[in-house]
């Protein structure tokens, strides 16, 4: 395979660039910024800076174009198909997103008896606002019952038992799994769903880290943090296209946007389309794979999620730079110490997954365009004199 990341890539993230011994592998929970980013905002702080749609100086003004234009470029970003009929909401991540559209729109598109289908496997930021619906609901005197989505032993959706009936009105779906790091292939969902069904789709680990598609890809919400894909914490966005049920618009008074945030996001979108999503999906695959095929080879640890795209040169590679795992004998938590000690920075806890997901701690790397091959050998030579 081509080397798809270089020094010159590497060298524009300071904080890396600056602690040459450290490795960060904790991508999934926050990217690293470019300098391009860091100068994006920087130069808005010092030059502009202004509350946007509340005055006619031009500071103001500028924010203003700025944040519609913004709006505009995440569009063309997703390859929005009819951007004039679709909306982009930003928000202060994929929590706030998800829980706009569950508490906001959700409750004026349901009736009593109605049903939702929820991953309740997956990250509880897409769990917890769907419970928090149905609670609102029932309290209103409306019974909106949730079907849990389908998992198979690979730890995909299992489509082929999708709980689909007369009175399913959305699905909430995941894009990539943000502790197994699959493709959740969300395509087939509509093809189950029928033409009707709302689909909305966290796209906390896809966004920034492969190419997406709305023209291809027939869901109606799309939510994402910013920070994850190397925009400041903060920042983030509900898609929405505005096809099946009412049009989304968050409830209440939005009250001042978070500028900088938005000029973050912005830049980093730039620099994302310059380096290539293609040439970044491409190259966290490889370091997955090659991840996976080392701990193949240890018997001491177990690797959580689709076991046959742990074989070296297997047709089956869906982890998107996420590879998750535990040490049959060391407490993950002390693992997560160790690896640290010897400048491995990885995620050690519960991963925040739902009520139906992992109850035993784990290991998670997490990887992008700016990690390399050097990294992920020198996380598994540590990992193998570990190995009993």
């Amino acid at each position: 395979m081509t080397l798809a990341v270089d020094r010159d890539v590497r060298s524009q993230f300071p904080l890396l660039r600056d602690n040459p011994g450290v490795a960060y592998l904790d991508s999934a929970a926050t990217a690293q910024k470019p300098q391009a980013v860091i100068d994006a905002v920087t130069s808005y702080l010092t030059s502009e800076n202004a509350n946007a749609a509340r005055g006619t100086y031009p500071w103001a003004n500028r924010t203003t174009i700025r944040i519609t234009d913004t709006r505009d470029q995440l569009r063309r970003f997703l390859d929005d198909p009819v951007p004039s009929a679709s909306g982009v909401h930003f928000v202060s991540g994929t929590t706030e997103g998800l829980r706009a559209i569950a508490l906001d729109w959700l409750p004026s598109v349901v009736q009593d008896g109605d049903e939702i289908i929820v991953p309740m496997a997956d990250h509880s930021a897409n769990v917890v606002p769907w419970l928090d619906a149905v609670e609102l609901l029932r309290r209103q005197g409306v019974t909106l019952r949730l079907r849990p989505m389908p998992y198979d032993s690979a730890h995909d959706y299992d489509v082929s038992r999708l709980p689909i009936g007369p009175r399913t009105r959305l699905i909430a779906a995941t894009h990539v799994h943000h502790v197994y790091g699959n493709d959740m292939n969300v395509h087939r969902l509509r093809a189950a769903a029928g033409p009707s069904v709302v689909i909305c789709l966290d796209a906390a680990q896809s966004f920034g880290h492969l190419p997406i598609s709305m023209t291809g890809l027939d869901v109606d919400f799309l939510v994402f943090s910013g920070h994850k894909a190397m925009a400041l914490p903060g920042i983030g966005a509900v898609w929405a296209r505005n096809q099946r049920g009412p049009v989304f618009e968050p409830a209440g008074w939005s009250g001042s946007p978070n500028t900088t945030g938005i000029v973050s996001l912005a830049a980093a979108m730039d620099w994302l389309s310059d380096v290539g999503l293609e040439r970044i999906s491409r190259w966290t695959t490889f370091l997955g794979a090659r991840l996976t095929a080392g701990l193949a080879t240890l018997g001491s640890y177990e690797v959580l999620g689709c076991q046959s795209s742990l074989e070296a040169g297997a047709t089956t590679q869906r982890r998107h730079g996420i590879v998750t795992f535990r040490h049959r004998e060391i407490g993950s938590n002390d693992l997560g110490f160790i690896l640290a000690s010897d400048g491995l920075l990885v995620r050690a806890d519960g991963h925040c997954q739902g009520p139906s997901g992992e109850k035993t701690t784990s290991v998670r790397v997490s990887l992008h365009v700016y990690n390399t091959v050097e990294e992920v050998d020198r996380l598994l030579s540590t990992l193998t004199a570990l190995n009993s």
